[in-house]
Protein backbone atom coordinates (compact mmCIF):
# COMPACT_ATOMS: atom_id res chain seq x y z
CA UNK A 1 0.00 0.00 0.00
CA UNK A 2 1.73 3.41 -1.18
CA UNK A 3 1.92 5.84 1.95
CA UNK A 4 0.64 9.27 2.07
CA UNK A 5 3.84 11.08 1.16
CA UNK A 6 4.19 8.52 -2.23
CA UNK A 7 0.62 9.24 -3.31
CA UNK A 8 1.34 13.02 -3.12
CA UNK A 9 4.49 12.52 -4.83
CA UNK A 10 2.41 10.45 -7.67
CA UNK A 11 -0.20 13.16 -7.74
CA UNK A 12 -0.27 15.06 -11.17
CA UNK A 13 -0.80 19.05 -10.44
CA UNK A 14 -3.87 20.77 -12.76
CA UNK A 15 -3.06 24.70 -13.54
CA UNK A 16 -6.27 25.51 -10.88
CA UNK A 17 -3.62 23.81 -8.42
CA UNK A 18 -0.36 25.64 -9.20
CA UNK A 19 -2.20 28.93 -9.52
CA UNK A 20 -3.47 28.44 -5.85
CA UNK A 21 -0.61 27.35 -5.08
CA UNK A 22 1.42 30.29 -6.55
CA UNK A 23 -1.44 32.51 -4.78
CA UNK A 24 -1.24 31.64 -1.46
CA UNK A 25 2.92 31.65 -1.19
CA UNK A 26 2.58 34.93 -2.49
CA UNK A 27 -0.11 35.86 0.32
CA UNK A 28 2.27 33.91 2.99
CA UNK A 29 5.42 36.10 1.40
CA UNK A 30 3.43 39.28 1.60
CA UNK A 31 2.32 38.69 5.23
CA UNK A 32 5.93 37.93 5.94
CA UNK A 33 7.21 41.16 4.44
CA UNK A 34 4.65 43.24 6.55
CA UNK A 35 5.41 41.76 9.35
CA UNK A 36 9.02 42.74 9.58
CA UNK A 37 8.11 46.32 8.06
CA UNK A 38 5.85 46.26 11.25
CA UNK A 39 8.87 45.26 13.66
CA UNK A 40 11.19 47.78 11.38
CA UNK A 41 9.08 50.48 12.41
CA UNK A 42 8.37 49.38 16.29
CA UNK A 43 12.26 48.67 16.71
CA UNK A 44 12.74 52.70 14.97
CA UNK A 45 10.33 54.24 17.15
CA UNK A 46 11.99 52.54 20.09
CA UNK A 47 15.25 54.38 19.07
CA UNK A 48 13.74 57.24 19.06
CA UNK A 49 12.63 57.63 22.25
CA UNK A 50 15.56 55.70 24.03
CA UNK A 51 18.10 58.27 22.04
CA UNK A 52 17.45 60.57 24.64
CA UNK A 53 17.98 58.57 27.37
CA UNK A 54 21.60 57.80 25.80
CA UNK A 55 22.09 61.63 25.56
CA UNK A 56 21.48 61.40 29.84
CA UNK A 57 23.06 58.27 30.52
CA UNK A 58 26.17 59.61 28.62
CA UNK A 59 25.98 62.67 30.38
CA UNK A 60 24.91 61.44 33.98
CA UNK A 61 28.13 58.54 33.93
CA UNK A 62 30.41 62.26 33.22
CA UNK A 63 30.89 61.41 29.08
CA UNK A 64 30.84 64.98 28.36
CA UNK A 65 32.46 64.30 24.83
CA UNK A 66 29.96 61.40 23.88
CA UNK A 67 26.59 63.59 25.42
CA UNK A 68 28.04 66.27 22.89
CA UNK A 69 28.32 63.84 20.16
CA UNK A 70 25.25 62.06 20.42
CA UNK A 71 23.30 65.63 20.83
CA UNK A 72 25.13 66.90 17.34
CA UNK A 73 24.28 63.75 15.75
CA UNK A 74 20.49 63.94 16.90
CA UNK A 75 19.07 66.19 14.06
CA UNK A 76 20.21 63.78 11.50
CA UNK A 77 19.02 60.52 13.76
CA UNK A 78 15.59 61.86 14.50
CA UNK A 79 15.09 63.46 10.55
CA UNK A 80 16.03 59.72 9.20
CA UNK A 81 13.98 57.78 11.75
CA UNK A 82 10.99 59.91 10.73
CA UNK A 83 11.53 59.13 7.47
CA UNK A 84 11.47 55.47 8.30
CA UNK A 85 8.45 55.28 9.99
CA UNK A 86 6.27 58.04 7.88
CA UNK A 87 7.22 56.00 4.61
CA UNK A 88 6.01 52.62 6.37
CA UNK A 89 3.06 53.91 7.86
CA UNK A 90 2.25 55.94 4.69
CA UNK A 91 2.31 52.94 2.63
CA UNK A 92 -0.13 51.41 4.86
CA UNK A 93 -2.75 54.14 4.67
CA UNK A 94 -2.10 54.02 0.91
CA UNK A 95 -2.78 50.15 0.55
CA UNK A 96 -5.76 50.20 2.69
CA UNK A 97 -7.27 53.17 0.71
CA UNK A 98 -6.90 50.99 -2.51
Amino acid sequence: MPTKKQLKEEREFTDSDLTRHKMLTDMENDDLKEDAQRKMAWFAIGGMLLYPLAVVIADFIGLENASKILGDMAATYFVSVAAIVAAFYGKEAYTKGK
